[in-house]
């Protein structure tokens, strides 16, 4: 029986999903998005004793960093990954719309990475999906061994992100779901950004991406 783990916390004015994800076995994680309340999440990690190995960031929006540098103080030694397309929103408050909330943030990666990269973090091997449309540089964290997909903003239950905001596009959005996304087992587990769980499967079926034109 796999000792594989996924928390959720919906954090932040935006419900964020975040997910905290680990093995029991082991007392390490990976963070996916830290939305926001940095002083929750870390209370979290202390009640699951779990250290927090990396930070993986689907996309650089403000809503899914806020609590990045917080995480970041408390374990130094963590982290921060990001697709390498995604590295003028991080850092520009402005496109990551963090200026128009109060609180400018310029987050710096301490990894870039490619298309189809595999990380080995915390006993898990994550597949990087470079899914752009709702930004720029957005990617997807696929577990394969476990069936999960990470999704971000770029696929949601019954839906999928939006593209009218700073480095968005529709055409992209729709290309990385239809053609990397659907190609994925139908059982895929989709755990994505806001929102409930779905799965490929589902999504094939119900989501209105089929009736966008490209």
């Amino acid at each position: 029986m796999s000792d594989f783990r996924i928390k959720a916390y919906p954090v932040g004015q935006m419900d964020t999903n975040c997910y905290v994800i680990y093995r029991e076995s082991l007392q390490k994680a990976v963070i996916i998005d830290p939305g926001d309340e940095g002083a929750f999440l870390l209370d979290r990690l202390n009640k699951l004793s779990v250290t927090p190995e990396a930070i993986l960031l689907t996309h650089g929006h403000f809503d899914h960093i806020m609590a990045v540098r917080t995480i970041k103080d408390a374990y130094p030694e963590c982290k921060i990954y990001a697709g390498k397309l995604e590295k003028d929103l991080l850092e520009d408050p402005a496109i990551n719309l963090s200026a128009n909330f109060g609180k400018a943030l310029q987050i710096k990666p301490d990894l870039y990475m490619n298309d189809q990269e595999i990380l080995s973090l915390a006993g898990i091997s994550f597949r990087v999906l470079f899914t752009p449309g709702h930004t720029g540089g957005s990617v997807c964290y696929l577990v394969e061994e476990e069936g999960v997909l990470i999704s971000g903003d770029t696929l949601f239950y019954q839906s999928l992100g939006r593209t009218d905001l700073p480095t968005g596009d529709q055409r992209k959005i729709i290309n990385s779901i239809k053609e990397k996304l659907y190609t994925l087992p139908e059982d895929t587990m989709v755990y994505p950004g806001h929102g409930e769980i779905t799965t490929i499967a589902h999504e094939k079926v119900y989501n209105p991406v089929a009736l966008y034109r490209e």
